[in-house]
């Protein structure tokens, strides 16, 4: 087999090696802030920068998924994971938004992690593309965080 095979493994890609090191900044960062209180209330604010930082549609869906899922699973806490908007429960992440933008996708994408109890019993669906958030979208969601915490 030649080396020069390109359906071979190359490696990271850039935009995983940047979400990598992003990740590796939001540990560092988190590490040195004071109390929990203020971690929490800093990773919220790092969260709602983030969102803010999106192209759109990107950030008008990431508003809508940050507004329904603090609205309707009050026990996730937002945190930045990967340099995404993520919502964890006990420190450990449950579901999370990645935008188009990130990964140069042709659409956005609301995930859930292991921790979620999305459990439907032998496969279900763990990560749902999103390219825009209308009303029934919304109550999917709404949805899905409410099992997923449950």
């Amino acid at each position: 087999m030649s080396s020069t095979n390109s359906s071979g493994y190359e490696g990271f890609t850039a935009e995983e090696r940047a979400a990598m090191k992003e990740h590796a900044r939001e540990l560092k960062t988190s590490a040195r802030r004071g109390s929990r209180a203020d971690k929490a209330a800093q990773a919220v604010q790092d969260v709602l920068a983030k969102i803010a930082e999106m192209p759109e549609p990107d950030r008008v869906m990431a508003e809508r998924v940050h507004a329904v899922v603090t609205a309707n699973a009050p026990t996730l806490a937002p945190k930045l994971w990967y340099g995404m908007p993520a919502y964890a429960l006990d420190g450990k992440v449950v579901c999370f938004f990645q935008s188009a933008e990130k990964f140069k996708s042709r659409y956005a994408t609301l995930g859930f992690s292991d921790q979620a109890k999305l459990d439907e019993g032998t496969m279900w669906a763990s990560a749902f593309a999103l390219t825009e958030v209308t009303a029934a979208v919304e109550a999917r969601i709404a949805a899905l965080v409410k099992q997923a915490v449950g």
